[in-house]
């Protein structure tokens, strides 16, 4: 790989982050309309918070089902594509969570359960855990996209270059040092928050963050240098 300079981890997961997600293909919504759901209509569900919504899907309110889906599907597709790298199978998982959560709507109970975003990433994030235990993740192709560098998107390449080492090398952490670094580089989400989702302390959480870069740096390194 030639003399190329040593990468910072933080650099480099926030590069590769955010906006570079794969996002759902554009029939992913339309599969829940295998529950007969319909597409909110009522502005007024828009302003409310989700635990509201949840109180009127227990009463079977399809519009205030159809709210919470329009306004979680694409943030909780983002964590399953980026825990199990398929997109085919992220959107399976994520319609299979919603489908959990109209069905045993009458389960759920807003004064003892953790706020509903919490709560849902569990459910999504054991689908997750489950579907890697039964089916061996494929690993993702190292085969770079033909761009024409002579319109000046050789920078792109490179980019994508480094995305495509970043996932494959997140994909081999173990479990819960996957699961962390996720939740807390690509999704935002607080490390208390976190840490309640995959049911550790908070110095256990960061513990796990600090290893998960300390092996990513490693190897990216490792990788550079050749």
């Amino acid at each position: 790989m030639g003399d190329t300079q040593l990468v910072d981890i933080n650099d480099l997961l926030y590069v590769c982050g955010g906006e570079n997600v794969i996002r759902p293909h554009n029939t992913f919504l339309e599969a829940y309309y295998t529950i007969k759901i319909v597409t909110a209509m009522d502005n007024n569900l828009s302003q409310v918070d989700d635990e509201f919504l949840i109180r009127l899907i227990q009463e079977g309110r399809h519009d205030a089902f159809a709210e919470i889906v329009n306004r979680h599907s694409k943030r909780f597709y983002s964590i399953a594509y980026r825990f199990i790298f398929n997109k085919d199978d992220a959107e399976d998982i994520v319609q299979e969570a919603f489908m959990k959560l109209w069905e045993k709507r009458l389960n759920w109970n807003p004064n003892k359960e953790a706020k509903f975003t919490t709560w849902f990433y569990k459910v999504v994030l054991n689908l997750c855990i489950d579907h890697n235990r039964k089916k061996k993740p494929e690993p993702l192709s190292e085969e770079m996209p033909l761009i024409d560098k002579q319109q000046g998107h050789e920078a792109l390449i490179q980019e994508r270059q480094k995305q495509v080492m970043l996932e494959r090398f997140i994909q081999e952490l173990p479990e819960r040092q996957r699961l962390a670094l996720n939740l807390c580089f690509y999704e935002g989400i607080s490390n208390q928050e976190a840490s309640e989702m995959i049911g550790v302390n908070l110095k256990a959480l960061q513990s796990l963050i600090m290893r998960a870069k300390m092996t990513l740096k490693e190897k990216i390194n490792q990788y550079l240098k050749g």
